[in-house]
């Protein structure tokens, strides 16, 4: 069996299924086939190229700050290291959060347009696709209604991954250090991700059995990893995936993450009776979500927030 499966969306079939389970319980990566969306996502490709192609001004403008958390930003911590990359994340764009938060550039016209017409499809193809994992699961129709996401906390972030510390050198003073690789390895905290990567390589997941392997680029495939909610919510049955990406070595690498997020308020814990007593107290996606992305602003001097902050000793 493939170490990272590749699921076909709409017609999964017991053996898709039974793969698929067995990679969330290993390191929580698979492959997704037939969702339909190459045109939109050759569309996004171009923009977000032309994003990070920009002059420095352009980006400047839309500049994250502490107190403004979405936008452009090229010194993120992981793991109190600071990540070689770049970024722009954006929320539902049409959203009532979105519409106050978000910072467009004016100087890149049609960029707002494409991003809004990504964010819808991805925003229910990740609901497609959480609807294949809770089959897996095995868990009812009802309650699988109950353990949902919600576009109007999720985020989509536009990655560029440059062959150099991003970062001016005139500007590096005082900062935290670059780390040993590109992406220090951490877990996405919400539900979970639909993650595009070009043909670069790089993104590696921790295995259980294998230790570090290889998430390759397949062409026409989207590249799928659960978070921690949701290994909250399956009580450890599942793997919210542990990954990282490699340095890179002569060719710059893009990625775009489609964050699936619970509802702002939604309680976190583990789906009662499902495999035994639970192993995590309940929590807020609220709580949860601002430490993080306190933690990834500044080096607060402890790890980052984990899900394993909650588990029941």
């Amino acid at each position: 069996m493939e170490q990272v499966p590749t699921v076909d969306l709409r017609n999964p079939g017991e053996v898709g299924l039974h793969a698929l389970d067995a990679a969330c319980r290993d390191h929580g990566f698979f492959l997704l086939k037939g969702h339909g969306q190459d045109e939109l996502i050759e569309q996004t490709w171009a923009e977000t190229r032309r994003l990070f192609a920009a002059p420095a001004a352009v980006k400047e403008g839309i500049r994250r700050t502490e107190e403004q958390p979405l936008g452009y930003y090229d010194r993120e911590l992981t793991k109190r290291r600071r990540d070689c990359k770049e970024v722009f994340d954006f929320m539902e764009p049409d959203g009532a959060i979105g519409e106050s938060r978000n910072r467009w550039p004016a100087e890149l016209p049609g960029f707002r347009e494409a991003q809004t017409e990504f964010f819808s499809a991805f925003s229910k193809l990740a609901e497609e696709t959480l609807a294949l994992v809770h089959a897996a699961l095995g868990v009812e129709d009802g309650v699988a209604r109950a353990h949902v996401g919600s576009p109007v906390t999720s985020t989509v972030r536009l990655n560029h991954y440059p062959t150099s510390d991003p970062v001016p050198g005139e500007e590096r003073e005082g900062l935290v250090g670059l780390g040993d690789v590109a992406l220090g390895h951490h877990t996405d905290p919400g539900v979970l991700t639909l993650l595009l990567q070009d043909d670069t390589g790089g993104l590696q997941a921790h295995s259980r059995k294998e230790g570090w392997i290889d998430v390759p680029p397949s062409p026409g495939t989207i590249v799928v990893n659960l978070a921690d909610s949701l290994q909250v919510w399956s009580n450890d049955r599942y793997r919210a995936a542990v990954h990282r990406v490699t340095p890179m070595q002569g060719k710059a690498r893009y990625s775009i993450p489609y964050f699936l997020n619970p509802a702002i308020d939604a309680v976190i814990e583990p789906i009662a009776g499902l495999d035994g007593d639970a192993r995590y107290r309940a929590f807020t996606w609220r709580e949860f979500i601002q430490a993080r992305i306190d933690d990834n602003y500044a080096d607060l001097g402890t790890e980052d927030t984990q899900a394993s902050h909650f588990r029941i000793a």
